[in-house]
């Protein structure tokens, strides 16, 4: 039994809501909390007689930390999942330490402003130190480790699908097949048509800042940073067929090399097609995914912010998206003194989440991992002091959890590997 306070109600929001209360046992009270209260108060409706979870609702400006205090003291939750802007991420754990609740988030934090003076000094010195350039990286979140372990707090960094399932795939693979685990390589698989001719499938500030940034992989124990898509390969994903995949940078390639001992190389790889691709460049060429602010018409503007306005909502994608995604991580490695390789995935079917759910495949991909982190949180399976990401904890209870809430998974010994 415990209250949980959730912050966002966007698409993978609504997914994580959703699951939770179909876990109404774990779930007994819940308060979804946003800037936009409405959007509250219209998923508190549709959820009405279909759960026996206790709802509520609340306003909140997650920059706010006063507010947040305001929210979680009046509240007073057992926990609070942060499905907002990953920009948001240290003003919630702020106020999560400040009023003693634990803290559970699905993406690691980034500045929504890139030019601002005092990050972007930080953010320069961390360039040179590790040795790649992408805007987000855990080093802010993880300098909360003794602050939340001083406070007797748990903070589970990343539950989502990648990074989360893809992290707790690495140690349930490291627990039950190899001795040592020697590469890594995390394929993410969407074979899903909305019929856009552009679209993003998460957040479009988020997704296209992502997309259009430098690549970079873990190998030997230091970065190679690589040029935007500048590494291509196919690959024949199971229930999906064969795709084009490039490699970029992920946050959970950070955590995996911290904490998967021994592990020689890690990529991240996701699938595009040219139409995306063409599009993305000629957006890019045009300054439309610039974070700086311009002068339009007498008033200052964020170019990308600007297109996220303009672009389909990813929550709207639902009903017209079909096919299916397929993601998972390849290892290789050791045991019992023989290589082996294996490579375990999940496909989930876009038209089997909306009809479940009303979601696309990516909100629910991201939003099932985040109940069941909050849920192993809340009932002390994965309650200890500290800031932690998911591989760092035992795999199996997430893993049976995935089964149980449809995001069943497979496990591959004789899989095709990537050159």
């Amino acid at each position: 039994m415990s209250k949980l306070l959730v912050i966002g109600c966007g698409g993978v929001a609504s997914v994580a809501i959703q699951k939770c209360c179909q876990n109404s046992g774990t779930f007994t009270e819940l308060c979804i909390a946003s800037r936009t209260v409405s959007k509250c108060d219209a998923l508190k409706e549709k959820l009405a007689g279909k759960t026996a979870t206790k709802i509520t609702t609340a306003q909140v400006n997650a920059d706010d930390v006063e507010a947040l205090k305001a929210l979680i003291n009046s509240y007073k939750p057992d926990a609070v999942l942060n499905v907002a802007l990953p920009y948001q991420d240290l003003t919630i754990m702020d106020a999560c330490l400040a009023c003693g609740v634990d803290y559970i988030d699905t993406a690691n934090y980034e500045p929504e402003n890139t030019d601002d003076p005092a990050w972007r000094a930080i953010y320069e010195k961390r360039c040179k130190e590790e040795g790649f350039t992408a805007y987000f990286d855990y080093s802010w979140q993880w300098a909360y480790k003794d602050k939340f372990k001083d406070a007797g707090l748990t903070a589970i960094l990343g539950s989502g699908f990648d990074p989360g399932v893809t992290s707790v795939f690495s140690a349930y693979a490291l627990k039950h097949y190899f001795d040592e685990i020697h590469t890594i390589d995390i394929l993410d698989c969407n074979g899903g048509d909305h019929g856009y001719a552009f679209a993003t499938n998460f957040n479009p500030e988020i997704n296209l800042r992502e997309v259009s940034a430098n690549g970079s992989y873990w190998e030997d124990g230091h970065w190679v940073e690589t040029k935007p898509m500048e590494i291509h390969r196919t690959y024949n994903f199971p229930q999906v067929g064969e795709k084009d995949m490039y490699l970029l940078h992920h946050e959970e390639i950070e955590s995996l090399a911290k904490n998967i001992p021994g592990v020689k190389r890690i990529r991240f790889f996701m699938t595009f097609g040219q139409s995306y691709l063409t599009h993305m460049k000629c957006l890019e060429d045009v300054g439309m995914l610039s974070t700086s602010p311009v002068q339009f018409e007498g008033r200052e503007i964020v170019p990308i912010q600007f297109l996220k306005a303009l672009l389909p909502d990813p929550a709207s994608l639902g009903p017209r998206t079909k096919g299916k995604t397929n993601i998972g991580c390849i290892f290789t490695g050791v045991k019992d003194g023989k290589e082996k390789t294996i490579y375990i995935y999940n496909v989930c079917d876009h038209q089997e989440c909306y009809k479940e759910l009303g979601s696309q495949a990516i909100s629910y991909t991201t939003g099932v991992p985040a109940m069941i982190g909050a849920a192993l949180v809340v009932n002390g399976t994965w309650k200890k002091p500290g800031v932690f990401n998911l591989e760092e904890m035992d795999p199996d209870p997430f893993m049976e959890m995935l089964n149980q809430y449809g995001l069943p998974w497979v496990v591959d010994e004789h899989p095709a590997t990537v050159e």
